[in-house]
């Protein structure tokens, strides 16, 4: 049985990883920090299964800042494959605590990397890198030749952790990877997030529990993909011979409005009757032109994106509208 410890395990990736990783009889092992709560609904299922959790799922307490414990699970737990997936994912609020960013993005990568690099028998690791590394890109679409250019705190974080762990893998012959990874979505995206923001609004819209839709600019475009089709590319990544970096993409973009469009189309409702634009949740600096080439991905680890735009946004929409019928909460 391979066992393989995650960072990042709560979070969306996380779940779908975890899923995936069961699935296939791995022994799990997650990263999580202390919190006045023990309620983490993305993995609520797996948690609640006395047939699972604390026989093939085991969670342990840590956080990206405590060396020590990271290392002291590490030695215990021995994986042989480590996912790092954790960090201040947040382009927007990277503005707002940029040193904070830095600090769990990019210095926080580089201790793993360090404490994994002192391993008797180093794991494969991937880390769950953005396409944010390439901000105002120099070339469209982009590969992973593409020169990185971030235009923000959170770009500047992942393009440092991006640069290490080649660094590492070259100078050290360690199996280490980055997973490039542009827009990817699903149900279990976080609420500050513009697609979870739409999908939510257009359910609550639909069921009378919202009037409008306070949003930034919509004219932006985004490649978006499917959550958990990328994570499966994760694990793809860690089985091949030899180590390398891939960009996870759809090789399309979108706009938002386009996304708006079709989250409302779901339940029957015009979007411009309800969406009104609020300059507040505008960035600093928009990334433009940012379109990933999967082709990498495709030839090396038979891997594509398959989920449409609107069949995403269709699933994002009706998970929102059951749950909100269920308990009236969007979780």
């Amino acid at each position: 049985m391979k066992r393989a410890l995650i960072t990042g395990i709560t979070g969306q990736d996380g779940s779908y990883l975890t899923e995936l990783l069961l699935e296939k009889k791995y022994e799990v092992h997650g990263i999580v920090r202390r919190s006045s709560t023990l309620d983490r609904p993305r993995l609520a299922q797996q948690y609640r299964d006395e047939s699972v959790y604390g026989k093939r799922l085991f969670l342990h307490y840590a956080d990206l800042s405590d060396v020590t414990s990271i290392r002291r699970i590490v030695q215990r737990v021995a994986p042989d494959e480590f996912y790092h997936l954790a960090g201040q994912s947040h382009v927007g609020l990277s503005f707002e605590i940029p040193e904070s960013t830095c600090e769990l993005t990019a210095i926080g990568t580089l201790r793993i990397l360090e404490i994994l690099r002192d391993q008797p028998k180093p794991p494969r690791f991937v880390h769950a890198s953005s396409r944010e590394i390439f901000g105002t890109p120099t070339e469209v679409p982009q590969n992973e030749r593409t020169p990185m250019n971030p235009n923000s705190p959170y770009g500047v974080a992942k393009a440092f952790a991006t640069q290490m762990v080649k660094i590492y893998r070259e100078a050290h012959g360690l199996f280490f990877c980055n997973a490039i990874c542009y827009n990817h979505e699903s149900p279990r995206r976080s609420e500050n997030f513009v697609t979870r923001k739409i999908s939510l609004a257009a359910a609550r819209i639909k069921l009378g529990l919202q009037r409008e839709l306070m949003m930034g600019s919509i004219d932006s475009a985004r490649d978006w993909g499917y959550a958990a089709e990328y994570v499966e590319a994760m694990w793809r990544m860690l089985q091949q011979e030899i180590p390398d970096d891939y960009i996870l993409a759809t090789g399309q973009t979108h706009s938002v409005r386009e996304f708006l469009h079709l989250a409302f189309d779901t339940v029957g409702l015009d979007w411009q009757n309800y969406y009104r634009l609020d300059p507040r949740f505008g960035r600093p600096a928009d990334p433009e032109n940012l379109l990933g080439d999967p082709t990498h991905a495709y030839n090396a680890l038979g891997w594509k994106s398959k989920t449409t735009l609107g069949e995403l946004a269709r699933l994002m929409v009706e998970h929102d509208l059951d749950r909100l019928k269920e308990t009236g909460q969007p979780r």
